[in-house]
């Protein structure tokens, strides 16, 4: 069995009696300072533990979301109208999908970017127009042509007009040239405007009257509008109430789409009911501003493509000096919606994530040259997906940042609105880390060890630095 006097042998911690040691002044000061210098690098050490820290790598994209990105985006064209806009995705596989309508939604807006009614409704995708397929050279023009100056006059005098608004050049509106005047012939023989006074068939022409064209928010020619005794007053907006007639424009059509409007008259409530059911889904209430926000969303590929925003018709010209393609990018992401509060998670972690996350989002792209024709706003985006895993393998979130250059460009074809999309092969890869508890408690054992032996040191030399100096002080006085 061990004694205790050899036992004590191996003590590291040899005391010495209190007896023996000697208090000083400095000595306190320096263990006071000793203590709070361990105190204050301990806070720091300890919050240095707390801290969650990041490392950041680029890896080639593992998306587990599949082959297609989600886009949403909500944006505004004062002067593009709802009647005409079209969003459209293309990509350099073939991909090419033409005014998307069924992830998309549009309301008319004033130039304010004002809403000035419910969503609008385009209907269903029509087939080919029909127009007539023999052209009478040798026909005599019934229609009334309105000016500036006598619209109003003669929209409130019948109950009924009907406005043909063209221009000479559309190649649309000398294909309906021929039918509509013999339509308003025919209309005219039957119900006389001097006798009957219910029915007037009329024209516009755009070339002449732009601004009671641009007043009815007329974009694309031909546009047939009808107008109905007591419901185009003005509205606060100051648009028109009326309808835009869309179906075939050969002369039987015509003259069967106005006698039904005739019989509709008597009781506006039977409407629907004596109306041909054939024309209900072509006759559909006109945009009630010249402008128009376009909401919603679409899926693309992962490959470099284009989402395009343009005035798009199939029996429909536009004038490209008067297209004007300015707008204003409410908002635009990539990818999964975030939820607020797993913004605000993430951006206490990492505080530099989501700064490209909504760029766009509330920025005005104006064209400052009206006066100039075929101008296009193009918008060079490239996106990169980042990730956040958590210390626990944990993925945090997902999100799509990019970076976003945009330009005016001239082009020999109507004017558009286009984002070219480039992704990027490459996803940015962020983990949490956090360091490891037997590595604060080495840590802090060496702040107190580490201070303790300093501050020995220092009070050992000055206390030698004391005792010389009174020695000195001795024998000077001896």
């Amino acid at each position: 069995m061990i004694s205790a006097s050899k036992l004590k042998s191996v003590d590291f911690y040899r005391k010495i009696p209190r007896d023996l040691t000697e208090a000083s002044l400095s000595g306190a000061g320096l263990s006071i300072i000793a203590a709070f210098s361990m105190i204050f690098l301990f806070g720091m050490e300890l919050n240095n533990y707390l801290t969650v820290s990041t490392s950041t790598s680029v890896i080639v994209d593992q998306s587990s979301d599949g082959d297609f990105l989600r886009i949403d985006f909500n944006i505004s064209f004062p002067a593009l109208s709802c009647e005409f806009a079209s969003v459209d995705v293309k990509d350099v596989l073939g991909t090419n999908r033409l005014n998307i309508t069924k992830t998309v939604r549009k309301f008319s807006i004033d130039s304010s970017l004002r809403p000035t009614g419910a969503e609008f409704h385009s209907g269903p995708v029509a087939n080919a127009v029909r127009h007539d397929d023999e052209v009478d050279e040798e026909y005599v023009e019934g229609s009334f042509a309105l000016t500036e100056q006598n619209f109003d006059k003669y929209v409130h005098q019948f109950p009924l007009t009907i406005v043909n608004f063209y221009a000479p050049w559309c190649s649309w509106c000398q294909r309906l040239k021929p039918s509509w005047e013999k339509a308003a012939k025919i209309m005219k023989e039957r119900y006389d405007p001097e006798m009957d006074g219910r029915i007037l068939v009329t024209k516009v022409d755009c070339t002449r009257e732009g601004d009671l064209c641009r007043r009815n928010h007329i974009q694309g020619y031909p546009s047939i509008r009808i107008f109905r005794k007591g419901t185009d007053l003005r509205s606060d907006h100051g648009h028109h109430e009326h309808e835009s007639y869309y179906g075939d424009r050969d002369t039987e059509s015509l003259v069967k789409m106005m006698e039904s409007l005739v019989e509709s008259l008597p009781k506006e409530s039977q409407k629907l009911a004596l109306e041909d059911k054939s024309n209900v889904a072509e006759k559909r209430p006109a945009p009630s501003a010249g402008g128009c926000r376009i909401e919603g969303y679409v899926r693309v590929k992962k490959v470099p493509g284009f989402l395009i925003v343009s005035a798009r018709s199939e029996s429909h010209s536009f004038d490209a000096s008067q297209m004007n393609m300015s707008h204003v990018i409410n908002h635009l992401s990539f990818g999964r919606k975030l939820t607020p509060r797993a913004m605000s998670d993430v951006k206490r972690l990492i505080p530099y994530i989501g700064s490209s996350h909504d760029r766009l989002n509330g920025r005005s792209f104006i064209n400052p040259r009206v006066s100039e024709a075929n101008v296009t706003i193009e918008h060079y985006i490239q996106i990169v997906k980042t990730e956040v895993i958590t210390r626990k393998g944990y993925k945090l979130i997902e999100e799509y940042e990019y970076t976003a250059h945009s330009s005016l460009a001239h082009s020999v074809d109507i004017p558009v609105a286009k984002f070219h999309l480039e992704l990027s092969p490459m996803q940015v890869l962020i983990t949490e880390s956090q360091r490891s508890f037997s590595h604060f408690i080495t840590n802090v054992c060496a702040i107190i060890g580490g201070v303790f032996t300093v501050a020995g040191i220092i009070d050992s030399i000055l206390h030698n630095t004391i005792k010389i100096m009174k020695k000195i002080e001795i024998g000077k006085n001896f």
